[in-house]
């Protein structure tokens, strides 16, 4: 998009992490916020601090997985701001389970958050975005979206899936005036990270290795600054974090043997949490 001053953008998942980092950064860009989340008290907080920056911002609790709330916030963000020009997919969850023990309800949940949330925001904001002399669309993949990990199934189908619509979508409004990016961050540091269910008694303690790196991730406003640089170029692809690259690239080169390495490493870490296990038990 050439301008963002004076636009609507509309943002889920806006109370924290990537999606409160995305709207602040649009903010002072000078575009107006609909903020979605299910949890009304971030919202608010991110509402006040855009109003902080002199930027209008409405605040909207919505469940991104439910069709008829995503059709009637579609009507509620025309009625307060008229229009929208900007919509940034970003509500999202994870579960860590291996596959056999993941159930089909964590699965459910999981891919009506991260894939049909993406599908309903697309398919019922889009005609209110044609409307507009130019608009775009964000959808968050993940470095997931490249690699199949273990304990990630759900996570990963869900990532895949907005990766191949999103690239899809973009090529179906090729020549449009509306514009259609995929994000694949790595380690950002979101409360994704933290509040993942874990669903497999006995892999608690992988998990907690990924909180205890919380610190060292990337901060979400560094990751805000790419999404809005890939917004005014119109990107097809915006990759955040070194491990994204890298993984982009080794599954460029090497598509089979990436997946080879990931299956052997990921041998290694079962075998020494199982040893880590065992150990605690032998000291009762």
């Amino acid at each position: 998009m050439r301008r963002l001053e004076n636009r609507v953008a509309v943002v889920t998942g806006a109370g924290s992490g990537i999606g409160r980092a995305t709207s602040l950064e649009l903010a002072q860009a000078g575009c107006e916020l609909a903020l979605v989340d299910l949890k009304p008290e971030p919202l608010a907080e991110t509402a006040a601090a855009i109003e902080r920056i002199g930027r209008r911002a409405t605040w909207h609790v919505v469940d991104v997985s439910s069709k008829p709330q995503m059709r009637e916030l579609v009507d509620r963000v025309v009625s307060e701001h008229g229009s929208a020009h900007v919509l940034v997919n970003n509500a999202g969850v994870a579960v860590t389970a291996t596959f056999e023990d993941h159930t089909i309800e964590d699965f459910e949940w999981l891919i009506g958050i991260n894939l049909w949330g993406v599908i309903y925001g697309c398919k019922f904001f889009l005609p209110v975005l044609r409307q507009a002399d130019e608009a775009h669309i964000v959808n968050i993949s993940s470095v997931f979206g490249f690699v199949g990990m273990p304990l990630n199934s759900s996570y990963c189908a869900s990532k895949f899936a907005v990766r191949g619509f999103s690239e899809s979508l973009r090529a179906e409004l090729n020549g449009s005036p509306i514009g259609v990016t995929s994000v694949h961050p790595g380690g950002v540091a979101t409360n994704i990270v933290r509040d993942s269910r874990v669903a497999e008694k006995g892999f608690e303690g992988l998990h907690q290795t990924s909180v205890q790196r919380f610190k060292k991730m990337l901060p979400p406003e560094e990751a805000a600054c790419a999404i809005v640089r890939g917004i005014r170029r119109n990107a097809a692809r915006v990759l955040i974090t070194r491990e994204a690259y890298l993984i982009d690239i080794l599954k460029r080169l090497f598509p089979v043997f990436s997946s080879e390495l990931v299956g052997r490493h990921w041998r290694r870490v079962v075998q020494k949490q199982i040893a880590d296990i065992a150990r605690l038990e032998a000291r009762g």
